[in-house]
């Protein structure tokens, strides 16, 4: 079961180690590999949701969203992306920027450089903007409760996660971005970069944030349509066509997970730039991520064990909340990257290891219960 659903990922995991041995050496094999476990980190979360969807539709459209959407998440998200973010900061071509990067990494190094302030500002206020919607947020299970209840009573106030961004943001612009690193040591006065590549960041977010929520909304009407036509044809004693239906709504269900999953991406992607301006060992760790990521959502879809470990998703929130942070200070300061990954790697291994105490806790506190009920009654 494991090597069934895994052995692809294993696979392109041997491979891209490799072919980073080959392009850099140890070094490029240790920043793939962080690559890849925090792309892996970073969209646990992803994996859950995309499992919850995927469960409900039939095999031809698990089978679509496993084999088109690996395509559009590997080659689109993880390797196009890239690109044109660099392409657009560094005001050149798509082609140029591809060409640089393999054939003159000293001046593609420089123009990236050059045009960190303006990735790390966009970048920075996307992630930002996932995490405070997510710790504003009301939500049952809490991890951190000290922090968590305060936070999600202060969420009832509308629109205060962008109110916190956008004062970020002036924060940043006024402080980092008045002596943004530039290379060659030197710094420059980069405030109105940050402020509009900032204000840009928020508002893919909120266009991201609109899509998903559009194409969600078309599933539950889907969903809600296909329950009532079944209800008639009970009621009349007459067959339904359930083929048309059931396709329409997984057709949808399709376009929301492609949408669900390039919002995903978008941490993935912004939070490689705080690890790497290397496009191609960029490419090579979320290329191996996204595959462990659609193993997984394999795996929990067969396994049908979505709640093992509740706080993981709180752990990958919060890596994305200090790479935002992280990505913002980078824009006066250099930080070392191994400092910026493991810090995902981190918090992310907190969660997992609270999870399980949480459920060997709940373990013992049932099988106390069970032998309470056992013992014969004194009354």
């Amino acid at each position: 079961m494991l090597l069934k659903t895994f052995g692809w990922s294993f696979a392109v995991t041997a491979l891209g180690l490799v072919a980073a041995i080959f392009y850099g050496g140890w070094t490029a094999f240790g920043v793939v590999a962080i690559l890849s476990v925090l792309e892996i980190s970073l969209s646990f979360d992803n994996a859950v949701v995309n499992a919850g969807i995927l469960k409900k539709m039939n095999a031809f459209w698990q089978k679509i969203f496993l084999t088109i959407g690996v395509l559009i998440a590997v080659f689109g998200m993880r390797l196009v992306f890239p690109v044109v973010i660099v392409a657009v900061s560094a005001q050149l071509g798509p082609i140029e920027a591809v060409d640089l990067a393999l054939t003159d990494k000293d001046r593609y190094q420089e123009l990236v450089t050059d045009a960190h302030p303006s990735i790390a500002a966009f970048g920075g206020m996307f992630l930002l903007m996932i995490f405070l919607d997510f710790i504003f947020e009301d939500r049952e299970i809490k991890w951190l409760r000290w922090l968590e209840r305060p936070l999600a009573k202060l969420g009832k106030i509308d629109m205060l996660s962008v109110c916190v961004a956008l004062i970020v943001l002036l924060v940043s612009a006024m402080t980092f971005a008045a002596n943004a690193h530039q290379h060659g040591g030197t710094h420059a006065d980069k405030a109105e970069t940050v402020l509009i590549s900032g204000v840009a960041g928020l508002i893919t977010y909120m266009i991201v944030g609109g899509l998903s929520g559009y194409f969600e909304d078309k599933l539950e009407e889907e969903e809600e349509a296909e329950h009532e036509a079944e209800e008639a044809a009970a009621r009349s004693g007459r067959p339904r066509s359930a083929i048309a239906l059931a396709g329409k709504a997984a057709f949808f269900m399709f376009l929301y997970l492609e949408v669900l999953d390039a919002s995903f991406s978008f941490d993935g992607v912004i939070g490689a730039f705080a690890i790497t301006n290397d496009i191609v060992l960029m490419a090579l760790g979320l290329g191996i991520g996204a595959m462990y990521v659609r193993s997984l959502t394999v795996y929990l879809v067969r396994q049908g064990t979505l709640d093992d470990y509740v706080y993981l998703e709180h752990g990958a929130h919060y890596a994305i909340g200090a790479l935002a942070v992280l990505l913002l200070v980078t824009i006066q300061y250099q930080i070392n990257e191994i400092i910026t990954g493991l810090i995902g790697v981190v918090l992310i291994g907190w969660s997992f290891w609270s999870s399980v105490r949480r459920n060997r806790a709940l373990a013992a506190a049932g099988g106390a219960e069970g032998e309470q009920d056992k013992q014969p009654s004194t009354v």
